[in-house]
């Protein structure tokens, strides 16, 4: 259901995913709709917060999964498999690699009932 057709005051469950779907200090993927089909962000876990992210590297544009929805985390940074660019879980801005200083893109959410939704 594209957002034209929601009824006023429903919310968006982003490809409903529950905060216990999401490993604590872990990350996942999932589809993010949209009215020209939706596109996959990355949903990482920190306590009872869950921060996204376009899954798109800016150095190259690739995916920054090693495998679909599987996502490489070190000392809290997740890290691009194509060129190991790393990018802090917290803000998303790269901390080394070839795109220092650039960052992911931030998709606004929150945890609502234990339900990850866009932030409205």
């Amino acid at each position: 259901m594209n957002d034209s057709n929601m009824p006023a005051g429903e919310q968006r469950a982003v490809q409903r995913i529950a905060l216990a779907d999401i490993p604590e200090g872990g990350a996942i993927a999932a589809q993010l709709p949209s009215s020209t089909g939706g596109f996959e962000i990355i949903l990482v876990r920190v306590g009872d917060r869950v921060l996204g992210y376009h899954n798109e590297c800016p150095h190259a544009g690739r995916r920054l999964d090693w495998a679909p929805g599987r996502f490489l985390i070190d000392r809290e940074h997740l890290v691009c498999a194509a060129h190991g660019a790393m990018f802090r879980i917290d803000s998303g801005s790269c901390t080394a690699g070839p795109c220092r200083g650039s960052g992911l893109v931030p998709i606004a959410l929150r945890v609502e009932d234990g339900v990850v939704l866009l932030a409205q």
